[in-house]
């Protein structure tokens, strides 16, 4: 057994696996394939044949093994709970049809067509629905405006967007899952020939179970064996319906019952404890900019897109205000509270999850190791909660290994 091989290994057993798609970048022997529980897992099937240094690319690299939150930029105002940032706005895309086919306020989409328009980016590595199996989410590489546009709206389904060969071109703009974004930026110094690529994210709630959305599915009234001709979780609208059509029948269901119901409990372990939902080691993230009610809930009524845009580093920023002189997406400042409310899914993961790795490891499973994310200070400033966070967490992993 390779070096490479035990390492991939080590972090199966853990259930530390986010499914990123790094792997087969680094041993072609490897495919990424579902497992039995619907998450997108690394498998060899092919003889190993690492290429040089992967198991120490893999040991920095791979989201299973570390994450390491970036140096803030010099001026960056930080935020403990969301990270630094040289930039933050609400922002949506002026073109009216982006803005509605987004799953916000379509500001991603429209740097996506403006990127490839002007040529900044000759492609936009990224993922969307299979063409012609939509019930599955693949990684893709965009050229035009209108491949832009057809991908629009998140995919709330395993994809390993670094699969993608793409992703390590110096011409692509990367638009991927926060941790696929870090890996791919600790992984450019050996696997990219220049500068890492434009690194573009979005606030990720985590990636549930294939299962959940053929769950899903069935319940809406599409058989397992029934085709499916068009499938979005989100978008043609903010939040948007989840909406399948499979010939003359086309189903839906809102974002409360898609996400809230059925898709989000299926989140995989690895998403659970993650650091950094929210793109640290990005140039841009997006997120929705929820309105909030007087109990500082978001609310989810459909409206028209708002979109929180992030610059994370001059390189962002730049591009950012480059678009906003092109007319492409307008802006407006973003108090940081204001989005702090907006995502409390993300600032309470962040708060207490020093309590839920302790809670991991005692129960037996080791979780990855992240550096410089201040998680211990932040959950010590809240002991009761972290205390009760910790006892759950322990109950359920145990529960999990007892399965």
């Amino acid at each position: 057994m390779t070096a490479l091989e035990e390492r991939i290994a080590d972090v199966l057993t853990r259930d530390a696996c986010s499914g990123c798609g790094l792997c087969p970048r680094l041993d072609p022997g490897v495919s990424m394939r579902l497992d039995d529980r619907g998450y997108l897992r690394p498998t060899y099937e092919a003889e190993s044949a690492p290429i040089d240094g992967a198991a120490e690319v893999f040991d920095r690299s791979c989201p299973g093994m570390r994450i390491t939150a970036p140096a803030a930029p010099e001026g960056a105002e930080h935020d403990a709970l969301l990270g630094p940032n040289v930039g933050l706005w609400q922002a949506w895309a002026t073109d009216d049809d982006i803005r509605r086919a987004g799953s916000s306020g379509g500001a991603l989409t429209a740097l996506h067509a403006w990127l490839l328009d002007t040529g900044r980016a000759a492609r936009i590595t990224g993922a969307a629905a299979e063409r012609t199996s939509p019930r599955r989410t693949v990684p893709v590489t965009i050229t035009t405006r209108e491949q832009a546009l057809a991908a629009a709206g998140s995919r709330y389904a395993p994809v390993g967007a670094l699969e993608n060969p793409d992703v390590f071109r110096t011409d692509s703009a990367v638009a991927a899952k926060p941790c696929e974004v870090a890996a791919l930026r600790a992984a450019a110094p050996q696997l990219v020939d220049g500068e890492a690529p434009l690194l573009l994210s979005f606030f990720c709630a985590g990636t549930p179970s294939q299962k959940a959305t053929e769950s899903l599915l069935t319940e809406l009234g599409v058989s397992p064996d029934q085709p499916v001709d068009a499938l979005r979780y989100r978008g043609n609208g903010w939040p948007g319906r989840f909406t399948a059509r499979s010939g003359d029948l086309e189903v839906s269901a809102d974002y409360d019952e898609s996400w809230g119901r059925v898709l989000g409990p299926t989140t995989q372990w690895r998403c659970k404890i993650c650091p950094d939902g929210v793109g640290q080691a990005a140039d841009i993230v997006c997120a929705d900019s929820w309105e909030t009610d007087e109990r500082g809930y978001p609310t989810f009524a459909e409206g028209d897109g708002i979109s929180a845009l992030v610059a994370r580093t001059p390189r962002g920023r730049d591009v950012i205000l480059a678009a906003v002189d092109a007319g492409v997406i307008a802006v407006r400042p973003l108090p940081g509270a204001h989005l702090r409310d907006a995502q409390p899914l993300q600032t309470a993961r962040r708060q207490f999850l020093f309590a839920r790795l302790l809670g991991s490891r005692l129960a037996g499973r080791r979780p990855p190791r992240y550096r410089g994310f201040d998680l211990i200070r932040l959950t010590a400033a809240r002991p009761r909660e972290a205390i009760r966070v910790l006892r759950g967490t322990l109950r359920r992993v145990r529960a999990a290994q007892r399965r």
